[in-house]
């Protein structure tokens, strides 16, 4: 067991405005219940830029994104192998690799309706892995650093045919996209639609596969993602808004669910929801800081349909997401960065670069297969 930290070493943004600086910051004290990483990858989600920017609101700096954390645990408390909250966490041990996603904590409480249906993700007193606050009052740090601490309750062991690289997205993209496909029942007879094919939108589609779907069509403003989604990902079908002025007549009514991972408030709603079937579900996934487009209540009434929102996945679907993928080799296509580039990589993503993540390497040491 390593001896305690006082400070940990990070990428820190200060303000909405400056580049992140390698400097210290003061991590939450240490408990029984806790698990300590040394971070060897953290995969740069689109939430970590709208954070950095306060473009959800203001941001609580100083600040350390990145929840899509990977790495080896150096040190576990006491209390973990007996933890009462999460018995699938009892089993983490010194030297185990391991990850962490978007949330760290919730409330845990036996009167509250989401921890109490093991639906932590949606427990209203949640902790964000960064950029939030323990009940203590204690900052939540994330993953562009060398270390992380924080709950066992939210660290999952990772499965050993997934490379840690490719896990990484799988924290906050993958489960973004898995939970809501099982929620509505995605599976044989369903036909689903996935809307952008970017870091979330082409893990939607391999799921979507990965639990045999019949029919998954992907839906994009342009076809120059045509050949990824089909001839890559394993899409059935493509189509390309702005590229046929007849799409949604011709396709209307093909589909039980479509995910929306596009963060635009400029999207046709209405004609996405045209695409469902009867009583068929809407789930938007992406965040815009603008809000959605307005519709017409007849689009809504006209054949019952739902429109609905998803968010990110409760530790026992996280564990069940990563088995599958280790199963079906859902890998999510991704370019390696150095972690001392990230202001740059985080330059490239907001311009759109990635194909399809970026995730940040630590120099990292021993088992150089696995990682």
């Amino acid at each position: 067991m390593s001896a305690p930290s006082t400070n940990f070493e990070g990428w820190v943004a200060h303000s909405a405005t400056d580049p992140l600086k390698f400097t210290t910051f003061a991590p939450k004290p240490f408990t029984d219940t806790d698990v300590e990483i040394k971070i060897t990858h953290c995969g740069i989600c689109g939430s970590d830029i709208h954070t950095l920017r306060s473009g959800w609101g203001p941001t609580d700096y100083p600040c350390v994104v990145g929840h899509e954390i990977i790495g080896i645990a150096t040190r576990v408390g006491s209390g973990v192998s007996t933890l009462a909250s999460s018995p699938a966490s009892r089993v983490i041990r010194v030297g185990d690799r391991v990850g962490v996603g978007p949330q760290s904590m919730s409330c845990l409480k036996p009167n509250c309706e989401a921890c109490s249906t093991k639906r932590e993700n949606y427990c209203p007193r949640i902790t964000g892995t960064y950029a939030s606050r323990y009940a203590d009052g204690n900052k939540s740090y994330g993953g562009y650093a060398t270390y992380w601490r924080g709950p066992a309750h939210f660290v999952f062991k990772i499965p050993d045919a997934l490379p840690s690289a490719e896990a990484a997205p799988l924290l906050c993209a993958g489960i973004t996209v898995f939970s809501p496909l099982v929620q509505y029942g995605v599976g044989p007879g369903k036909s689903v639609g996935i809307i952008g094919i970017g870091g979330l939108g082409h893990l939607g589609i391999q799921f979507a596969k990965a639990l045999n779907c019949d029919r998954v069509v992907a839906i994009s403003r342009t076809s120059s993602k045509r050949d990824d989604a089909i001839k890559g990902l394993g899409a059935d079908a493509f189509i390309a808004t702005d590229e046929d002025k007849t799409w949604s007549k011709k396709n209307s009514g093909s589909l039980d669910v479509i995910l929306c991972t596009v963060s635009s408030p400029k999207m046709p709603l209405a004609q996405y929801l045209r695409l469902l079937k009867l009583n068929g579900t809407f789930v938007q996934l992406g965040a815009p800081e603008d809000p959605l487009p307005p519709i017409r209540a007849g689009a809504l009434i006209m054949k019952g349909v739902k429109i609905t929102g998803s968010n990110i996945g409760s530790p026992d679907e996280i564990r069940q997401m990563l088995e599958l993928a280790a199963e079906k080799k859902v890998l999510p296509w991704i370019q390696k960065r150095p972690m001392k580039e990230v202001n740059q990589a985080l330059v490239d993503m907001h311009e759109g670069k990635a194909r399809y993540r970026y995730v940040l390497t630590n120099d990292v040491d021993g088992n150089k297969a696995r990682l």
